[in-house]
């Protein structure tokens, strides 16, 4: 993105992704732009924000008419103040595939995988069906656990979001703590 004239919040929150040349500043996403259903969802935030900014209705109209551009760098910067808020609350996230459930719990330090193999092709535990016969069968011989702990990198929050783009997804954490009973 590229910003001109007034500085965008961006510079503010997050300095480090924007660098100067000449009269303007680029600005690089550090996470990805809301879908056009969650920017809705999220749309009495959006006007708060645009409102501390001193945007009114009338000037984010004429913003969108006349510099798309600049209008497109404030939905980015709120996407990623929205991000910003999400991930540093998560505290777990679950990536099931067929065969695997990789089972994050993400604390202050560290992130803490619990990791579960189903050796018979068969059972699918995206499936009721598979998830069905892995309750039944989790302590058989066609599974198997793995337990890992990885520090963050620079930034914590990154960590989790490229766990996000792996297929993982925001839960609770109940599957995580029946493991960790099960498992003591």
């Amino acid at each position: 993105m590229i910003l001109e004239g007034r500085a965008c919040m961006a510079l503010f929150l997050f300095p480090f992704l924007c660098i100067k040349n000449h009269s303007y500043y680029f600005c690089i996403m550090k996470y990805k732009r809301l879908t056009k259903e969650q920017l809705e969802e999220l749309h009495p935030e959006f006007i708060n924000f645009l409102a501390t900014q001193s945007i009114t209705a009338e000037e984010w109209a004429t913003l969108k008419a006349d510099k798309p551009e600049v209008a497109e760098e404030e939905i980015d910067v709120f996407s990623d103040l929205i991000w910003e808020g999400v991930l540093s609350k998560v505290e777990y996230l679950e990536n099931i595939s067929e065969q695997h459930m990789h089972l994050f719990h993400l604390t202050e330090k560290e992130m803490k995988l619990l990791s579960v193999k189903i050796l018979n092709p068969e059972i699918d535990l995206r499936t009721n069906e598979g998830f069905g016969w892995f309750k039944r069968n989790f302590q058989s011989d066609f599974v198997e656990y793995l337990t890992a702990s990885k520090a963050y990198g620079e930034d914590k929050n990154v960590d989790k979001f490229e766990l996000l783009k792996q297929g993982a997804v925001i839960t609770k954490g109940e599957l995580y703590q029946w493991f960790e009973q099960i498992m003591e």
